[in-house]
């Protein structure tokens, strides 16, 4: 029944745009003549970038300089995704990879220009692995060693910060989605490195070390436990609460990336206190680092833990219902995400309803997007195995959008289908109790959502007491007269409900237990004067019958036998007013049990069950009746179950009468 998350894209791209990087005026004038002249110029400028760079790997500052100029002309070419297949097919690939090591000059001194050569080589070469295609090749020619012994330099300072950022943004593009190439940075020795960088002065750096780790720890379980092991959590922690919203986004992702399906690293970092700044982060200003704070969130509260009263108690709850309804729609994903995990804890469904959640998650059932409908489906789910969220859900309309809602994966029709079986499964007790009071209490609006929803969900059991005794019916037959398509049709589908499930309950199943225990004395008994102790008089014929077998069976003969009635000791008791074919149907039941009762005399029969106190024969001929109803008919029955206390053929008639109204309503009275 649990809904994962969608795994949210690891990569951080290092920008496209607005890369600050000075190139002299030659230069420009020649990337304009490419984006001019297409093809030909490209590879014309490409071929010369790579020859420059193949004959100056050297520690003179003519050829530093003139390499820094051709690692920056490349990089710059290769922000276009269209021009990258030519950088690479025209060898640039293998000239980046040796300019990403310095050469040093004199005693070993550092060269010059800095580290500008290797920042440029590493620019271009991150742009180049976007494509996946290239990421081997760049590998195959040696680059992941040049690039963690850069990261490795953070420690005797001899590295700038603009090369470590570099180095650090040309891993995440190199291994992204490539488990090959995330083993063999860490097989390379680049995750120490990376996890001391989290503590750089530098907010750039912090950024692309976290990055990388992000990149390197997802769906690799031997890169989390190292990156673990190096004693991140700690750093990553403190990183929610930068003030670089690109610092506390990514951190944020590598905890994320650390936890998932890993169990034991999400209790070391619950364990290292990480659940109050993530939630601080669902109110962050920065959309990319709320939208993970949610999912995180959602992590935390899988089945395995038992942090979900713990999050709710911490303040989680009303950030993420804002979340659902942002305009954003991985922010709303990722936010129902969480509240379906947290509504699956019962300490926690009330509270989350009562904080607004149902209306919005509500909201999301109708939209296109199957993701954002199956995780409200599933939050709402949970919610509604609370009573204390039933009329709530109701008063909000609930009931009718998830009967109305258009799903077309069977997973969420199935998930919706449960969410109404539980709410059904709770309309009884203090919740009908609170029903029904809103349905006297409340606004009209609410009073008809209540009345609409019973209509679906309450047993037929109940039936009388919301529609007749109540003012169920009542609200509905008005909605029949509303101007509003919508709600006539919302009505006749009610009534018709009612009508359904009412019918679906035989009236012969429903029939009370007879009061009094019943003793049959069999077929071979009835009318035999066999043993008979006493005979009654109808229509002057003589009916043999047994005191014993009255006595049992039927209260209205007790009373007769053992009161003060004359008839108590009389050998013969004269029976006025019933036919005689009645009252030997009658006595029939009382020796068998059963009796085949035909329309033509179920009436007559019905008027004798009432007045010997037969509730089970008085129930059978109700079925019977209400077989042949018609509208022709139906004042005429109706007044019979007045007249006789008829519940069940009552109930029938009215159930009938909403079935017809149309043709009934054009009926004179």
């Amino acid at each position: 029944m649990e809904q994962q998350p969608e795994k949210l894209d690891d990569r951080s791209f290092p920008e496209r745009k607005g890369q600050k990087r000075k190139l002299e005026e030659g230069d420009e004038r020649e990337i304009s003549d490419v984006a001019t002249d297409g093809g030909e110029a490209l590879l014309r400028v490409v071929a010369t970038q790579v020859s420059v760079l193949s004959s100056t790997f050297s520690w003179k500052e003519a050829d530093r300089a003139a390499a820094k100029r051709a690692t920056q002309i490349l990089a710059e070419l290769a922000k276009n995704e269209d021009f990258v297949d030519v950088i690479v097919e025209g060898g640039a690939v293998p000239v980046l990879v040796e300019h990403l090591q310095a050469p040093t000059y004199g005693d070993g001194a550092l060269k010059p220009l800095g580290h500008e050569v290797e920042k440029g080589s590493a620019l271009a070469l991150g742009y180049l692995a976007i494509k996946p295609e290239h990421q081997k090749l760049i590998i195959d020619n040696g680059a992941l060693p040049h690039l963690v012994n850069l990261l490795k330099r953070n420690k005797n300072g001899s590295s700038s910060r603009s090369v470590l950022r570099r180095a650090a943004d040309a891993i995440i593009n190199l291994a992204h989605e490539n488990h090959t190439i995330k083993n063999l940075v860490r097989l390379e020795g680049g995750i120490p490195p990376l996890v001391e960088l989290l503590e750089f002065a530098d907010s750039k750096v912090q950024r692309a070390a976290a990055g990388a780790l992000r990149t390197l720890a997802f769906k690799n379980e031997a890169n989390k436990n190292q990156i673990v092991d190096c004693n991140a959590l700690p750093m990553l922690i403190l990183l929610l609460g930068s003030e670089d919203p690109t610092v506390h986004y990514e951190a944020v992702g590598v905890l994320g990336n650390l936890v998932h399906s890993s169990l034991n690293i999400k209790k070391k970092v619950l364990d290292a206190r990480a659940l109050q700044p993530v939630i601080s982060l669902l109110s962050s200003c920065c959309p990319e680092s709320r939208r993970e704070a949610a999912l995180l969130i959602g992590q935390f509260a899988a089945s395995d833990s038992d942090c979900k009263a713990h999050i709710v108690q911490r303040g989680a709850v009303c950030p993420l219902i804002e979340m659902l309804e942002s305009p954003e729609v991985k922010l709303k994903e990722m936010s129902a995400f969480a509240l379906g995990r947290l509504a699956q804890d019962s300490h926690n469904q009330a509270g989350i309803a009562h904080k607004g959640a149902l209306g919005p998650l509500l909201k999301l059932l109708e939209s296109e997007n199957i993701s954002l409908q199956r995780k409200a489906a599933f939050a709402l789910y949970g919610l509604a195995d609370n009573e204390d969220n039933v009329s709530a859900f109701i008063s909000v309309g609930g009931v009718q959008k998830l009967q109305e809602g258009k799903f077309i994966v069977q997973a969420i029709k199935d998930c919706v289908s449960k969410t109404v079986k539980r709410l059904e499964g709770k309309i009884q007790g203090r919740v009908l109790t609170h029903l029904l009071y809103l349905m006297r209490s409340s606004d009209k609006l609410i009073q008809r959502r209540v009345a609409l929803a019973l209509a679906l969900l309450c047993s037929p059991e109940d039936q009388r007491t919301i529609f007749v005794d109540g003012n169920g019916l009542e609200l509905l037959l008005g909605l029949l007269d509303s101007t509003n398509a919508k709600q006539q049709l919302d009505s006749a589908v009610a009534l018709y409900n009612i009508a359904n499930r009412s019918m679906a309950l035989s009236l012969v199943d429903a029939a009370p237990p007879s009061p009094t225990q019943m003793v049959y004395l069999g077929e071979k008994y009835v009318n035999n004067a066999t043993l008979s102790d006493v005979t009654f008089l109808v229509e002057g014929r003589r009916f043999y019958a047994h005191r014993i077998c009255l006595l049992a069976s039927s209260d209205a003969f007790r009373a007769m036998f053992d009161g003060g009635y004359r008839e108590k000791d009389a050998r013969d008791i004269e029976i006025p007013n019933i036919q005689w074919e009645v009252f030997e149907l009658m006595m029939r039941f009382l020796y068998t049990g059963s009796v085949n009762i035909t329309k033509e005399i179920a009436e007559d029969l019905l008027r004798a069950a009432d007045q010997y106190l037969l509730e089970g024969l008085k129930r059978l001929c109700e079925y019977i009746i209400g077989q042949d109803i018609t509208v022709e008919n139906i004042g005429s029955k109706y007044d019979l179950s007045e007249a006789f206390n008829a519940k069940s053929l009552k109930q029938t008639c009215i159930l009938f009468i909403l079935k017809h109204f149309d043709k009934l309503s054009l009926k004179p009275g």
